[in-house]
């Protein structure tokens, strides 16, 4: 065929606009939030959880004499999105998936956040005197927090995989309730792990479950500000590989950095403190 015949090349669209800007001002918004937030490593992990969290001291684990950033519910329920987004993505081999699971383990998930919230209600209840059905534990609060953790994970992981990726794989995350079985035995072996770190009264667990609940916050809210800034630039469905997918991952991770420091300013304008809320205390 001859070379003049053929069509011009198309150029590929690009994955993502200025990507050098986007960098730089994602660098320079994490150098902010470091600088701007109080001195010691678990200090800027309190403020991750501050922005999200009550962080009412007697709800929450307090490990070495220190509560951690979040508090138990807010604890399982972060550290259980980590879980879920990993079992789904490498337990389950359903790294690019991006349809919903089936009717019978949605209505199941929906059930885990219904405990949740029933859960918590109860808990609230006893906060204010109130009339409640059971004395609540944290127990409690992180098992239903990592049951309500694995149901946003469930919802959150297919809608970042049809957005981010150029060929999402048509399938389901979660398949059956078998598999949903697997990931709740997941969540469940991360509620005793915890547990027994806790009740052991060893120092060296503060800082990896201090770190897990806070990762697991910034995970949660870069995947959906990741996505939110991909519909709003219109690059959905771009990105090849991991690489060209850190451009905008870095842009959701700098908006939600801004957005934690946002309500971080609010919330103690309005309090005070940077533990618990001084009402409800």
């Amino acid at each position: 065929m001859d070379t003049a015949s053929r069509p011009p090349t198309q150029p590929r669209k690009p994955t993502f606009p200025l990507p050098r800007v986007v960098v730089t001002l994602s660098i320079a918004t994490l150098v902010i939030f470091l600088v701007a937030t109080p001195a010691g490593f678990l200090s800027k992990l309190d403020m991750v959880g501050y922005a999200v969290c009550h962080r009412i001291t007697d709800r929450s684990f307090v490990l070495a004499g220190r509560q951690l950033p979040l508090c138990a519910r807010c604890s399982g329920t972060f550290i259980g999105v980590l879980v879920g987004l990993f079992g789904q993505a490498v337990v389950l081999r359903r790294e690019r998936a991006a349809e919903f699971p089936p009717p019978l383990v949605l209505v199941s998930l929906v059930g885990f956040m219904s405990l949740w919230a029933a859960d918590g209600l109860n808990s609230y209840m006893t906060l204010i005197n109130g009339p409640h059905l059971y004395e609540p534990s944290n127990w409690l609060r992180l098992t239903t927090g990592a049951l309500q953790g694995l149901t946003m994970s469930a919802f959150v992981y297919p809608v970042f995989n049809f957005t981010l990726w150029r060929d999402p794989t048509p399938e389901r995350t979660i398949r059956d309730l078998r598999e949903l079985g697997i990931l709740v035995l997941l969540e469940a072996s991360l509620v005793v792990l915890v547990m027994a770190l806790v009740i052991s009264g060893w120092t060296f667990p503060l800082y990896p479950l201090a770190g897990l609940g806070a990762l697991g916050v910034l995970t949660l809210l870069t995947c959906i500000n990741s996505m939110l800034i991909l519909m709003i630039v219109r690059r959905e469905n771009l990105a090849d590989s991991w690489r060209e997918s850190i451009v905008p991952l870095l842009a959701g991770l700098a908006v939600s950095l801004i957005q934690i420091g946002a309500i971080d300013a609010v919330r103690y304008a309005l309090t005070g403190t940077l533990v618990g809320i001084p009402p409800l205390q």
